[in-house]
Formats: C-alpha cells, structure tokens, sequence
C-alpha cells in the first residue's frame, strides 16, 4: 500500500526517557489522532517524523521516501502547525508570509488569500495582534497554501476556546474530503479526535499501545461499573487501571461480553470516550 507516512520501530533516547519501537501507519483520505499523556513521547515522534531530531532505531518513510535522499520534496509536501508560535512576532502577516512563501516551489497565493478571507484575518496585522486560536488559523493558511498532502498538527486546539477549536476542527474536516491528503493530529485533548479522526495511535511512556480504526477501539473498549464484591482476582485480570471508591469500582475492559456473561446484573457496561480509554490505560500502567 502506498502510506503518506510509515514509521516502523522508531526508537530514541535520551538520559531521562526512551521512546521505543514506534510502529504506524497513514493512508491516504485520513485524519490519524496521535494521543498519550504529557510526556508520552508524542513531540518527540513528532520531531524525529520532521527530522528535526535523529533517531536512533528504525525507519521512517513519508510518501514513500527518506530523508536521506529527499529531505527537501518530502518537506515541499508537509504542512506543519506547531502549538507553539515560531512566527517574528513584530511582523505582519504579509511580511511573515512574504519570507516563507519562496521556500516552496508549490506556493499558491491564491490558495493563501482565500483561507486569509475566509479565516477572517487582516495581513495588515502584526503577528503579536494575534489571539492564539489566530495564529493557528494563520498557521494552517501558511501550511495549506503550498499543496502540503501531509498535515501535521502538534497539540493544535491546546488553549482554545471551545467555538475556535470547533471551528478549526470543521476546517480539517473539508481539507479531508480531498482523498490524497493525510493528517496527523497529536493531541492530550481526545474530545477533538471523537469527533473527527478516523484512527488513533496511542503511546505511553514512550510505548506503542495501539494504532487503530477508531471505530474498533471504540467498540472494543467498554467502562464496567460494579460493587466491590465482584472484585475477585478473575474479575481483575480482565480489568483495566481499576478505580475503587466507597459504593463500589469503575474500570475499563476489553472483556464486556464475557464479564457481563459471568457477572450479569451485578455489573453496569457502559461505553468508553477516548479520554476514558487513554486515563483508565495509564492508571493501569502505573501498577
């Protein structure tokens, strides 16, 4: 299959944290959530993805090449959005775009204009007028406006308010609808990716946990709610980052159908948000 983006074994380290053997891929036509706690090790995938950083196991692909022999043409096709501003603070938007824009061959000022109008934003503008969910929007103008068929997102919607990040989630939503495009959406906030990503990969602690079509985690991953009396040692093995209190437990299960056959009534199932998942997981972890 012809992959934007394949990563198989990825390692890095460092003195304090490891990232190990990071194994994924991204079709095309397809939003990808990247998701882990802070400190997982998404950046640093994020980095070594952009050959920012060099990694020290593995192989990492993008459009099928390497960075060894086509740095710039892959880079001419990735569109990056940082959650952090990398922009001369003092300078227009125009002057802002007025340096990046030579760097891509592709550079399409029509393209440009458009999202500036239809994101609302003056050129006129110096980078420090901006509100964060501007920049954001000026930095997605910068990356779509260069035929990036990769889309890379590093905590996007981190500091947004709800209507700006609803409004940028709609945004990558209608650039999807073009089928040779591809995103990768690194987050912590897993209420964006429910609504539109179509496959998760969740790392922790530097490790791959899955790398899935959404909807099979969705339907694999159940939240089981129950008194303390069922929690024997059979009950446990099936249960995931147990959380105990006075009237009874709550965790999460890959095991719905035969606990339910086990336990019956005495067992409450109810279905899991990513954010279910992702906590449940790494309280489960820390045992």
């Amino acid at each position: 299959m012809n992959y934007l983006l394949e990563l198989k074994d990825v390692s890095k380290r460092y003195k304090e944290f490891q990232l190990n053997n990071i194994s994924f891929n991204l079709e095309k036509g397809y939003i990808m959530g990247f998701i882990g706690p802070n400190g997982a090790g998404k950046s640093t995938t994020i980095k070594l993805i952009m050959n920012l950083i060099k990694k020290d196991g593995g192989q990492i692909k993008i459009f099928g090449k390497d960075y060894k022999k086509d740095e710039i043409a892959i880079k001419e096709r990735i569109g990056f959005v940082y959650d952090e501003n990398y922009f001369y603070e003092d300078l227009s938007l125009l002057d802002m775009k007025n340096i990046i824009a030579p760097f891509y061959k592709n550079w399409d000022e029509k393209t440009f204009q458009k999202y500036i109008k239809e994101f609302n934003l003056s050129l006129k503008q110096k980078i420090k007028e901006l509100s964060k969910g501007m920049k954001m929007k000026y930095s997605l103008a910068l990356a779509l406006s260069h035929k990036a068929d990769l889309i890379i997102m590093d905590e996007p919607t981190s500091g947004l308010d709800p209507i700006i990040r609803n409004e940028l989630l709609e945004i990558l939503y209608d650039i999807i609808q073009d089928e040779e495009k591809g995103i990768l959406f690194s987050t912590h906030n897993t209420t964006d990716l429910d609504k539109i990503a179509d496959y998760i990969t969740f790392i922790n602690d530097g490790k791959m946990l899955f790398s899935e079509p959404k909807d099979e985690i969705m339907n694999q991953y159940k939240i089981v709610k129950g008194g303390k009396e069922v929690l024997n040692f059979d009950t446990r093995k099936k249960l995931i980052g147990v959380k105990e209190h006075n009237y009874g437990f709550e965790a999460l299960t890959t095991n719905s159908v035969l606990l339910k056959k086990e336990l019956k009534n005495e067992i409450i199932i109810e279905n899991a948000t990513l954010e279910d998942i992702m906590l449940y997981t790494v309280r489960g972890n820390k045992k």
